[in-house]
């Protein structure tokens, strides 16, 4: 009995535990194999990652180790539909996917994380991921820190070698590109001797050495080049000072770029002031230049409108009027100012103010901006009549001239900040539009023409405006995109980020700007000089202009 009892018990006790002792509905509970963390260019668990540096890592962390073959397999990095090839490394639970060559920037990626990836258990990832990364460029310092004063002194120094280095050979005039040996320019001459009055100040020359060659441009201008009625051609060539035509009918005189071209030696001429015999000489052959032009022969038969162009071919058959809002305020300045045969202020107010039909009156970003179009137009309207005019305190009947310009460079500040073509690399940062090239041409670039494009000398030009803003960009440039655009004449004149294009060259309408508006910036040396000029204070006071350097 007993023994019958025993096996009864036995077989009762095998059954239960075949049978999982009753709880055949209650499975073992599973650990579920889970994505912890991801963590990109210092930034962790966002679907969208921003400003992802091109040389970036991918750091997953998971729940638990992870079977490297499958980790191989499922984590895909994707541009568009093309899988860009990555180094991937497993080290337990992470895992670090490495780009084989750097990103390029701006460009947007997917970051894919399969549900085929598994544990070395053999447990599936619990559901998938894709992950948005929008690349930007290296952040890291290309150069070493300096101070900021160091940093302008060092843009200015690096900046004037174009104008040192490439002067014409036969008469030391501005090339108009670094890539152009035999054409000079007129306009970006002007600019050069500016930047060459504030290299001696700075003593990057010595002032015997900028007096030569300022003495070298003013006898090839007397001497070697054609004239039009005291004016000058917009190019010539430096081998023996005759016109190269700027276009189809444009083989004649350039009434802006005299004027360009004037702003600088007479700004030159204050500067050389010593009663020495080559610096009087000097002073004697500017003036004379300055003297002998017909700015009264541009109004074409004695209207109330100076012409841009005349040509002994053409005649006034490109019938351009030079009126405002645009670079060109200093041809009226100077042609009101001149001794010998000066405009009425009836030519300003008709010609250059269109009798106030210049005003805009509009406000943008919550700036008002007295002039122009809307948004201010290229930002060279803001630096090249100005860097001999100062606008501080300077009003007359149509505008408040330092409000104009300071709010025109701040739109533009603000149009990059919003950025509303979502170009690459806009930012507080990265700012200023201008004429200039481009990857598709040259082009006169604006927030209402907008390409993509960003010339350094927008910003850096503007640093009288906006000290702050301009620094700040020039740290950008500088630092972090110095290694594509930092070269042995300073900034190249334009770059696109978004079509990650760098430019090659350097024009002088663009460099000489930079070199003379940090100068004013730093010391008003060259507001200075040029405001302290008899006949220019005469004539905007007959203009109307009202400010405590008149």
């Amino acid at each position: 009995m007993r023994k019958t009892l025993l096996l009864f018990f036995s077989l009762s006790f095998l059954l239960l535990t075949a049978c999982g002792g009753g709880g055949e509905d209650d499975p073992i509970p599973s650990v579920p194999f889970e994505l912890k963390n991801i963590s990109i260019d210092g930034q962790t668990n966002l679907a969208t990652f921003e400003n992802v540096s091109p040389d970036a890592t991918f750091v997953f962390e998971f729940s638990d180790e992870v079977n490297p073959a499958t980790a191989t397999s499922s984590i895909l990095l994707k541009k568009d539909e093309s899988v860009i090839p990555v180094r991937t490394e497993t080290d337990k639970k992470k895992v670090t996917v490495t780009p084989l060559s750097a990103l390029t920037g701006f460009i947007t990626y997917k970051l894919v994380l399969n549900p085929t990836l598994k544990s070395v258990a053999g447990t599936v990832i619990s559901t998938g991921k894709v992950y948005t990364i929008k690349t930007s460029i290296n952040n890291s310092d290309k150069f070493p820190r300096i101070s900021d004063d160091e940093l302008l002194t060092k843009v200015q120094q690096q900046t004037f070698k174009f104008f040192w280095e490439l002067g014409g050979a036969n008469s030391g005039m501005a090339r108009e590109r670094n890539t152009w040996s035999d054409i000079v320019t007129t306009g970006g001459t002007g600019f050069g001797v500016m930047a060459t009055v504030v290299a001696s100040e700075r003593n990057f020359v010595t002032r015997k050495e900028a007096l030569t060659r300022v003495q070298k441009i003013v006898t090839f201008l007397d001497t070697r080049c054609t004239k039009y009625h005291g004016a000058f051609a917009h190019w010539i060539n430096d081998a023996d000072g005759t016109t190269r035509p700027f276009g189809d009918k444009d083989n004649g005189a350039d009434l802006v770029e005299t004027a360009l071209l004037f702003e600088g030696l007479l700004t030159a001429r204050a500067y050389f002031n010593q009663a020495v015999a080559d610096e009087t000489k000097l002073r004697d052959d500017i003036t004379r230049l300055w003297e002998a032009i017909d700015w009264n022969w541009f109004q074409k038969g004695g209207g109330n409108l100076l012409y841009w162009h005349w040509s002994p071919t053409y005649n006034w058959d490109m019938n351009m009027g030079v009126s405002g809002w645009n670079e060109a305020l200093i041809v009226y300045v100077l042609a009101a100012s001149s001794p010998t045969h000066a405009i009425t202020k009836a030519t300003y107010d008709q010609g250059w103010a269109r009798n106030g039909s210049m005003r805009n009156g509009k406000s943008f970003y919550s700036l008002p901006l007295p002039l122009g179009d809307d948004m201010g137009g290229p930002l060279f309207f803001a630096h090249y009549s100005f860097l001999g005019i100062n606008p501080k305190n300077l009003t007359d009947a149509y505008a408040d001239y330092w409000t104009q310009n300071k709010n025109h460079a701040l739109i533009h500040y603000n149009y990059c900040k919003e950025n509303p073509k979502g170009f690459g690399g806009y930012s507080e940062n990265c700012w200023g539009l201008t004429a200039c090239n481009g990857n598709t041409g040259y082009s006169a670039h604006s927030p209402s023409n907008d390409k993509g494009v960003i010339a350094p000398t927008a910003a850096l030009s503007s640093f009288p405006y906006t000290p702050d803003e301009s620094m700040k960009a020039l740290h950008f440039y500088y630092y972090k995109l110095g290694d594509k655009i930092w070269k042995e004449y300073g900034f190249v004149d334009a770059f696109n980020l978004s079509a990650q294009w760098y430019d090659k060259e350097f024009l002088a309408i663009d460099q000489g700007p930079i070199i003379g508006m940090i100068e004013n910036h730093r010391t008003g040396l060259l507001w200075n000089l040029f405001m302290s000029i008899p006949e220019v204070k005469v004539g905007m006071k007959k203009l109307g202009f009202e400010s405590p350097n008149l």
